[in-house]
């Protein structure tokens, strides 16, 4: 039930106001608009990722000049992993209660110093090494989580499939375009370049940032028509200001802070997190390897032609998250005829502007994800053996590429749900999402076989998730019943 019948049938009728307030749209920006602001942050979501993968082909030369076991090298490595999981957590569920614009230029900012640390740290210094890798983890690894956070503010989920699948472009072409980039820089400039070169890139996005970037946060801008204050404000407002409609607007109550959490709490959440870490794991396993691996099965590679195997499994993220984001929209209007058809077209109007309590969201976006599932799970398992029996390179890159493409159509659909069933949580729901993914780490066969295992829970999603749906609704109606 939303807040407007909530009045309706407690104290008094809808003023005029209220009435122009239900039938606004859910955000005042363009399509144009809004593919600009995604494309903004999903260029800022590209640092995470990339950030982490970058560093992989300097490791053999840091164990070198630091005087180092490839054991405490790796370390590093490890840190970074842990404070890419747990940063979001804080820096996501801040963004959900005072803004996505300002937390996002300090996360880009701290990135920034962080690289000029490292580009001028010390060889004997490695206990510097170390702190300056968490600083650069905590710095980019929120940048995922408020990206998310941006696209369920401003996006209906008839729309939302397709933005997301565009804004994971980003994020997921780093583990393919990082190696590549860190490993012709560490030959051919050094490895301090690699940190140079982060650096310029991220104070490149933080200007960027600063200059065109608005803020989205509903409890804020509301639907795009509130002018915010001035650190709210892009410096160059290429998006045009929308206020003229802002005195018809009825802002939404400002929420308390929230645990991030307590989301686990709902268990239809825990399983499409446990889920989608799962299928993370796979991806990630394969990415993480293909230097160790390639190296020793086929020894004619260098560096950089190792780096450029990275390619095959980026070219699939991108065709997997560009045709994921159309199945997913399809699927919707898909499923909304339907709707409407059996329950009249008045059942869509909420406050979002197109579901109602009962639509049917979770099969939605999950009922097309079988066949993905099946093929992917072929294709890892098929990937591990052509590697053991160290068959003509051609293979696995073949493999690499389906993977990719893959594991986006099996990704994008939960985590697209995930948004859908958290509204103004996005940043931290997608918080939560990464510190599974990080904790989450096996080899082939077994990370297929429990994916396996795993599918059932999203038939459970299908079947159970409406009811935690109308429960979480009960509690939100409850609460302002309970303010009121």
């Amino acid at each position: 039930m939303t807040p407007s019948k909530l009045e309706e049938q407690t104290t008094t009728p809808p003023s005029a106001a209220d009435a122009e307030f239900t039938e606004r749209p859910y955000s005042v920006y363009t399509s144009k608009e809004k593919w600009f602001i995604v494309t903004l942050v999903s260029f800022a979501g590209i640092f995470s990722p990339f950030t982490a993968n970058i560093y992989f082909p300097a490791i053999p030369t840091l164990t070198s000049v630091f005087h180092k076991s490839t054991e405490l090298i790796n370390l590093t490595v490890m840190m970074y992993m842990v404070l890419q999981g747990l940063s979001p957590m804080f820096f996501g569920s801040f963004a959900d209660f005072h803004g996505r614009r300002p937390i996002f230029i300090l996360c880009l900012f701290v990135l920034c110093l962080s690289c000029v640390g490292l580009a001028l740290v010390p060889t004997n210094a490695y206990w510097l090494l170390m702190v300056l890798r968490c600083l650069q983890a905590t710095g980019s690894a929120s940048t995922i989580a408020l990206g998310a956070g941006v696209i369920g503010d401003i996006a209906v989920p008839s729309e939302r499939g397709g933005f997301f699948g565009f804004y994971s472009l980003g994020p997921m072409l780093g583990p393919a375009l990082g190696p590549v980039i860190g490993g012709a820089l560490s030959d051919g400039l050094g490895w301090r370049s690699i940190f140079w070169f982060l650096c310029i890139a991220t104070g490149l996005a933080c200007i960027i940032m600063l200059l065109f970037l608005p803020e989205t946060l509903r409890q804020i801008v509301g639907d795009g028509s509130v002018v915010p204050g001035p650190i709210y404000r892009p410096w160059i407002p290429i998006i045009s200001c929308h206020s003229t409609a802002a005195s018809n607007f009825k802002r939404p109550p400002k929420r308390k802070f929230k645990n991030p959490l307590l989301l686990f709490k709902n268990l239809d959440i825990v399983m499409l997190l446990f889920f989608n870490g799962i299928v993370y794991s796979v991806f990630y396993a394969v990415t993480a390897s293909i230097s160790s691996l390639f190296a020793d099965i086929y020894p004619f590679l260098n560096d950089s032609t190792i780096g450029l195997c990275y390619l095959a499994i980026g070219f699939g993220t991108a065709a997997g998250s560009a045709g994921a984001g159309k199945v997913l929209d399809w699927d919707f209007q898909r499923m909304k005829k339907v709707y409407i058809e059996t329950h009249g077209s008045k059942s869509m109007k909420t406050e979002s502007n197109d579901l109602g309590d009962d639509f049917p969201i979770e099969k939605a976006r999950l009922m097309s994800m079988s066949y993905s599932m099946v093929v992917l799970v072929a294709t890892g398992m098929g990937y591990g053996w052509c590697l053991q029996k160290k068959v003509h390179i051609a293979a696995p890159l073949v493999l690499q590429f389906i993977i990719g493409a893959l594991s986006m159509a099996v990704m994008n659909p939960t985590q697209t749900l995930i948004l859908d069933l958290m509204p103004g949580q996005g940043s931290s729901v997608t918080a939560c999402n990464n510190v599974v993914r990080c904790l989450l780490g096996f080899t082939y066969v077994l990370l297929n076989g429990i994916i396996v295992i795993s599918m059932p829970l999203l038939y459970l999603v299908i079947e159970l998730g409406p009811r935690f749906r109308k429960k979480r609704r009960e509690a939100d109606v409850q609460t302002l019943v309970a303010r009121s």
